[in-house]
């Protein structure tokens, strides 16, 4: 029996396959157009399950080969490449490329659709490469992520750059195969159209450029330790990609800030403290007036005790003596030369002891300095740096010094200024009210209503 041609493709025609099956099912005596229908009914089953089995094979061939060689290596690389489904996205290629050889055959007689079926398959094929692209491109990112030179880079603002060139490049493919037309004619139409995604793509252009100048200027890493108020952000930063920076602050939350702001916005960046290898002490103790004045004999005596201070002591009385007995101070007045004072002495003995402290940096700045006097009292600031940037170590350091000066503090017979408190309050109160009564009543009396 004769087979009738439906379409008019030469190389389709010539598939031995259709006209085999053709011939064997027209002995059965049906019409041409259902003799037809039922091959490639048929050979569309068929095919079907052979583009599964294929599929299935593939994946088991490559998975046998590949993974067994993969886990028998000693490096971690290569693992990367199962993580991220590298060989899985390479088996669904197979059958991609069997279909388009073998589904265009059996749809002989549909013209039309054979047409769209080649677009579809070349669509599908095009998605898959891209997705064995992307797979790559995962791949890469993790392994350049164990490397101490890229562990702290915006590798995951490199990927996403990549990805959109890939998803540019494949939607470009897809258009040309969907609309017949050369993919020229999209890149010219779609430069027309640059304003509308110059205005769509802002935020994605904005953080691009940004990122890049980050990583040029090496003003952000991965595991800086960052500080931006505006945005409630004071933590490590675990991730930088193309549209925002995600900070982790030290109660766990996360904080999204857009990438672009990291350079239209100030913020603070600990990493130089991290570098230098200590974090800076500044704090003052505020010192009550009222309670500074000079030292007589026995009262410089009595601090001589002190071990830190007894040689300073030792030498500044005596530079003293000599500087008043050069211009010949009268000793009767304190003010005339020069005394020792008890903020001095103070001053001097916190300087010694944090010298003396194995906790703080004897290299770095270390100084005791007054502030100017406030209606808090004379702020006496202590600027140093702790001999570790870790946080629990910097802050017992910093609590054990100033425990140390506030109980010692007295025995220089300074007082710390505070406010007054309820207790402060009482005793003013009672003092006033004796001194009012006091000719009243008989100090018995008094005594009593105290």
């Amino acid at each position: 029996m004769e087979k009738t041609n439906f379409i008019n493709i030469p190389s389709l025609e010539k598939s031995l396959i259709y006209d085999w099956s053709f011939g064997r099912i027209a002995t059965l005596g049906l019409p041409d157009e259902l003799t037809h229908v039922v091959a490639s009914s048929l050979l569309l089953l068929a095919t079907l399950i052979l583009l599964l089995t294929a599929d299935f094979i593939s994946r088991k061939i490559i998975k046998a080969v590949f993974v067994k060689l993969i886990k028998r290596t000693t490096a971690t690389w290569d693992d990367k490449l199962l993580d991220n489904k590298v060989l899985n996205h390479l088996s669904h290629l197979i059958p991609a490329f069997l279909a388009q050889q073998l589904l265009p055959a059996i749809f002989i007689g549909f013209p039309n659709f054979t047409a769209l079926l080649i677009k579809g398959l070349s669509v599908i094929t095009t998605i898959l490469v891209f997705q064995l692209f992307n797979a790559l491109l995962k791949t890469a990112r993790d392994i350049l992520k164990t490397s101490k030179a890229f562990a702290d880079k915006p590798i995951d603002s490199y990927l996403q750059v990549a990805q959109l060139f890939f998803m540019f490049v494949c939607g470009t493919i897809i258009f040309s195969i969907v609309t017949g037309n050369s993919p020229w004619s999209f890149l010219v139409s779609l430069g027309a159209a640059s304003a509308i995604l110059m205005l769509v793509f802002k935020d994605t252009i904005l953080g691009f450029v940004a990122s890049i100048q980050v990583s040029a200027n090496d003003s952000v890493r991965v595991g800086d330790w960052v500080e931006m108020a505006k945005y409630g952000a004071d933590g490590d930063v675990i991730q930088i990609n193309l549209n925002n920076v995600k900070v982790q602050n030290f109660d766990k939350t996360i904080v999204s800030i857009p990438t672009h702001t990291l350079l239209t916005d100030s913020f603070k960046n600990y990493r130089g403290m991290r570098q230098f290898g200590g974090r800076r002490i500044k704090r003052a103790i505020n010192i009550k007036i009222s309670s500074i004045r000079y030292l007589d004999e026995e009262e410089i005596k009595n601090l001589r005790r002190i071990d830190l201070l007894a040689p300073y002591i030792e030498e500044r009385q005596q530079e003293i003596e000599q500087y008043n007995q050069d211009v010949q101070a009268d000793a009767a007045m304190p003010v005339n030369g020069r005394r020792m004072t008890n903020i001095g002495l103070f001053r001097a003995y916190i300087t010694r002891y944090i010298q003396n402290n194995p906790n703080v940096h004897q290299d770095r700045m270390l100084m005791v300095r007054q502030l100017a006097p406030t209606e808090h009292g004379l702020p006496l600031e202590l600027y140093m740096f702790a001999a570790s940037t870790e946080w629990i170590f910097y802050e017992n350091t910093m609590a054990n010094i100033f425990d140390h000066l506030f109980a010692a503090i007295k025995y220089f017979d300074l007082e710390v200024f505070e406010l007054p408190a309820s207790d402060d309050l009482r005793q003013l109160l009672k003092a006033q009210f004796t001194k009012n009564n006091a000719d009243r009543y008989s100090p018995e009396v008094s005594e009593n209503l105290q």
